[in-house]
């Protein structure tokens, strides 16, 4: 006997009765116990791949996971997924890939899951859609589930030589310097020794980018959503400490199905504004635009850009994290990890208290166990904030009437407003080349269109060319603007997810050289100097999307299937139009 009552969970129907012998002669086979048979099966699932660091210790980890459900009474059953890695997508045809992998891993995910039945989930991810989309499942499929993070990268460090520039040689370095120092090489201002010594040396480890860039993001999402256990996602990868929270995970999903509290329990719309919140205080990510909608979308909740921007407008920024400030994940995990910056929050009333966690506490209940406090440092006091309005912004207007979003932490407030004639470029690739060959002027707006969901199609991340941008000293004299998405290690005055995007008609798509754009974050909006009459004339003489050269495959699937970009770009109806749900099949 189990101390689960089978009766009424998913794996009854490969595990119980005379008539699922067949089906028992395979778990055998694997050398399961009859008790391990009759107990909960529960799903272990990783990123793991070889394609890089952020990804390469989550095996190691499972491991962990797997004997924390063990020792919880629970079968732990372990199975991969694919993720797209952006730092390695990036700059070509392979960052197509990247966000219609987040819909691939939430799909393969539910997929493995209902065909086997398993009865509660502990998901592991380590890049950048990988984490969402590992989440997304969880909603969707709606069982006990703990998120766990694989970790971040330790911080580089350059060789003390003088062909490095000095400011390299101060710093931490992260692959975000990487993409800076091409762009200084390109301009020759570094040698290509200096060039080859960085490369060596700015991701010393295993573990996903070091920044506040898109997988820190969502690992801080992951515990303020309370899909994680507190404190979980700081540790670095290579620490071999994090294993003890792969097996506090694991006994705290064993928990969870005991108790029946599954992942929309969790995920609620006020969890959805606490996760909100800490990514606008710590200057996350502006994907984190993208992917709340995503995951709310398989609760069946409202919660668009404009949900998050409204709260981004309102939290205070007091964590001083890169791209926008000094400090890289390990730091903030060495003073206290999300537990403290939360309780900052609380401390100014932002925090919904009374929202569920994985543990089966509540954020309240949880954050009443944490007794260090901000350091004043890497986490500023809620009352003196680095500035008091959060790191990312909303932005709407004639060009942008679905919105879009701006990252600003970093940015001084007399920078965050710009005009200026616009560039505009059909592709990335036109961009890129024009930046390379210095083929714009300072002061202008460059627009990059085609580059949305659909129209990419994939929503490509702009980061070498915004990090080229930087590199020639660029950065604060022109203004970018795309449908588009951006890295999270992004810097600059870059406006994505302009909505809708070129290949539905949006403003963006009519835009020529030389129309004014104002760009004003402290407001929020986004305007061209055009009335409605002529962008309507332009409608008309508009030719329609670009064509793209994916007729077929897993990229023109999405392009298919894709929404708006402001609930998130998913590509199926969600919660509100299921009729049943997993656990309860």
């Amino acid at each position: 006997m189990t101390k689960f009552d089978k009766s009424k969970l998913p794996s009854r129907y490969v595990t119980e009765g005379p008539s699922k012998a067949p089906h028992r002669s395979y778990m055998y086979a694997m050398g399961l116990s009859e008790e391990e048979i009759h107990q909960p099966l529960v799903g272990v699932a990783t990123c793991w791949n070889e394609a890089a660091p952020c990804n390469i210790a989550l095996s190691r980890q499972a491991q962990a996971v797997k004997m924390g459900v063990k020792a919880a009474s629970g079968t732990p059953r372990e199975f991969t997924t694919i993720t797209v890695t952006d730092g390695i997508a990036m700059g070509h045809e392979g960052m197509r890939s990247s966000l219609a992998s987040r819909e691939a891993i939430a799909d393969t995910v539910e997929l493995t899951m209902r065909g086997h039945a398993y009865d509660a989930i502990v998901g592991l991810a380590g890049c950048d859609k990988s984490l969402p989309g590992m989440m997304m499942a969880m909603v969707r499929l709606n069982t006990p589930s703990v998120f766990i993070y694989g970790g971040s990268i330790l911080p580089g460090r350059a060789p003390q030589v003088e062909e490095i520039p000095e400011d390299f040689r101060s710093r931490d370095l992260t692959v975000q310097d990487m993409f800076e120092a091409v762009g200084r090489h390109q301009n020759g201002t570094m040698s290509d020794a200096a060039l080859d010594m960085l490369e060596r040396v700015a991701c010393p480890s295993a573990g996903a980018c070091g920044g506040q860039f898109t997988a820190n993001t969502m690992a801080c999402v992951s515990e303020a959503i309370g899909l994680a256990l507190m404190n979980s996602s700081g540790m670095p990868a290579p620490y071999e400490s994090r294993d003890q929270y792969g097996e506090a995970s694991g006994r705290a999903v064993m928990n969870l199905l005991e108790q029946n509290i599954r992942a929309r329990d969790v995920v609620t719309l006020k969890s959805l504004q606490n996760a909100a919140r800490v990514v606008a205080c710590t200057g996350g990510s502006t994907n984190a635009g993208l992917h709340l909608p995503a995951i709310a979308h398989e609760a069946g909740i409202d919660f668009f850009l404009d949900d998050v921007c409204e709260i981004f407008r309102d939290t205070p920024y007091f964590v001083d994290l890169k791209p926008g400030g000094q400090y890289v994940a390990k730091d903030l995990y060495d003073v206290g990890g999300i537990p403290v910056v939360m309780k900052e929050l609380r401390k100014a009333g932002l925090i919904h208290e009374d929202c569920i966690t994985a543990s089966g506490r509540s954020i309240g209940e949880e954050l009443d166990l944490i007794s260090r406090e901000a350091d004043g440092k890497v986490i500023y006091s809620i009352d003196a904030p680095i500035t008091k309005t959060g790191g990312v912004v909303g932005l709407k207007g004639n060009l942008a009437p679905e919105g879009a979003i701006v990252k600003v932490a970093g940015i001084p407030s007399q920078h965050q407003t710009f005009t200026g004639p616009a560039r505009v470029f059909e592709c990335e690739e036109d961009a890129f080349e024009a930046v390379q060959n210095r083929g714009y002027e300072e002061g202008e707006v460059i627009v990059i269109r085609n580059e949305g969901p659909a129209g990419g199609p994939g929503m490509r991340e702009m980061l070498s060319t915004t990090a080229a941008l930087s590199g020639q000293g660029m950065g604060k004299k022109v203004a970018l603007i795309t449908d588009g998405r951006f890295s999270g290690a992004t810097r600059g005055f870059c406006v994505g997810h302009v909505g809708p995007e070129a290949a539905y008609g949006g403003p963006i798509a009519l835009l020529k050289n030389g129309d004014m754009i104002s760009i004003d974050a402290i407001n929020g909006t986004i305007t061209v100097d055009l009335t409605d009459d002529e962008l309507a004339e332009r409608k008309k003489a508009w030719p329609g999307p670009r064509e793209t050269m994916y007729a077929s495959g897993a990229i023109w699937k999405f392009a298919q299937l894709v929404g708006a970009t402001y609930k998130g770009a998913v590509t199926h109806p969600g919660a509100e139009a299921e009729r049943h749900i997993y656990m309860d099949i």
